[in-house]
């Protein structure tokens, strides 16, 4: 097993919460995590149809079998079961109890904002990090191996291609999650809304545009880019407009989450071919946020990042808070340092003066240094200051 960054922030939360919540995409590691972090705790699937059938019958027995805890697996499968946990939770006051994991964000948050609220400590875990990958020396050698293969862990644990687990993966999360979360009569045509959205990983959103090239309306298309939201294969990067004035796009960003994916959903079958390809760009840029996601969620955080944009197209990829400052951090694919990779962060450190700290420029090369007031940085070597800051109200 790749030891996971997220364990620290699980173990934590166990000291101060009854029930803990980790949920995260279909393979992510959900199930592997939990049992490593608690191995003396019952695993319990409730993807099992006798153990769903005995928790939705009687759920009050079925939780008492559990007198040190368990591990219960997909859990949003039977959320009549959450009201019962709460009535145990607070009987027993003891913390760590119970582990609960779930791959649809809309049926088990629901279900815990109603049922456990302020009882929850909740980790969410996506794929694998460069930084887990390093720590095992099984980052891939070259960057266009990294956007082609992604980071789901059976790509790691196994001599899986890419194009062989993709689309079994995709086609089991159309089957199965979709029909669960929406209803949806024409699949292949929600599979269009899929590869669309891996078109468009970067880019400003256009729900009219999206849904036109789909055949279906801007409102549909709004609930369906909500399933995959739900289901961790795409976030939606919002604007950063604090104190900034009102001249600033709203719109937000649209950007998958495992680059791997992204790859494949647009025809990509092997790693070379993405030295030339004209989407190498969106590629490397939605790595980075990626990784920048990873980051706060292992670390128990919210990601709470953000990208600035004028209404006359001066841009900075993504902005976070810290507590010493606002962070900046540009994208730049090319291996070699130009000099007009810094006009973007010098526009913006005209507007946001001493509130901005130095920009740190990632890019497709190998080094890392000081240039022209930023810090730049190798792909193999990304790293950003981790501190939270405050919500921008």
């Amino acid at each position: 097993m790749i030891p996971r960054l997220a364990t620290e922030s699980l173990l934590r939360l166990a000291r101060d919460f009854p029930v803990l919540a980790l949920t995260g995409p279909r393979q992510s590691g959900k199930t592997t995590l939990a049992q490593a972090a608690f191995p003396d705790k019952p695993y319990i699937s409730l993807e099992n149809p006798e153990q769903r059938e005995f928790a939705e019958r009687d759920p009050r027995r079925f939780l008492q079998r559990f007198a040190e805890g368990a591990i219960l697996d997909e859990v949003q499968r039977a959320p009549a079961l959450l009201s019962w946990l709460q009535e145990l939770v607070d009987s027993r006051k003891r913390m760590g109890d119970f582990v609960l994991t779930g791959s649809a964000q809309f049926d088990l948050l629901a279900g815990m904002a109603q049922s456990l609220a302020g009882r929850v400590g909740r980790v969410e875990l996506l794929p694998f990090s460069a930084q887990e990958l390093a720590g095992v020396d099984a980052l891939p050698e070259t960057l266009e191996t990294m956007l082609y293969r992604g980071a789901y862990p059976p790509l790691y644990d196994r001599a899986l291609l890419p194009s062989d687990w993709f689309p079994n993966y995709v086609a089991t999360y159309l089957e199965r999650d979709v029909r669960q979360l929406v209803a949806v009569r024409d699949l292949s045509q929600f599979q269009r809304l899929v590869r669309m959205c891996a078109a468009r990983s970067g880019q400003l959103l256009n729900l009219a545009a999206l849904g036109a090239d789909c055949g279906i309306s801007a409102a549909t298309a709004r609930q369906w880019l909500s399933v995959l939201e739900a289901s961790y294969l795409v976030m939606l990067l919002r604007p950063y407009h604090c104190n900034f004035g009102k001249r600033l796009v709203k719109t937000p960003k649209l950007y998958f989450l495992d680059v791997g994916l992204m790859a494949w959903l647009l025809g990509i079958r092997d790693a070379a071919s993405i030295e030339t390809h004209a989407a190498r760009g969106a590629l490397f840029e939605t790595w980075v946020v990626g990784e920048l996601v990873k980051q706060r969620f292992n670390a128990g955080q919210p990601a709470d990042l953000y990208f600035w944009r004028d209404n006359v197209g001066h841009e900075v990829d993504v902005l976070y808070e810290t507590p010493h400052g606002l962070q900046t951090v540009e994208v730049r694919s090319g291996s070699t340092f130009a000099t007009d990779w810094t006009a973007p962060v010098r526009q913006w450190l005209k507007i946001a003066g001493n509130e901005s700290l130095p920009p740190i420029i990632v890019y497709g090369g190998e080094d890392a240094y000081e240039r022209e007031g930023c810090r730049v940085v190798g792909w193999r070597a990304c790293s950003f200051p981790r501190e939270p800051g405050k919500r921008c109200e």
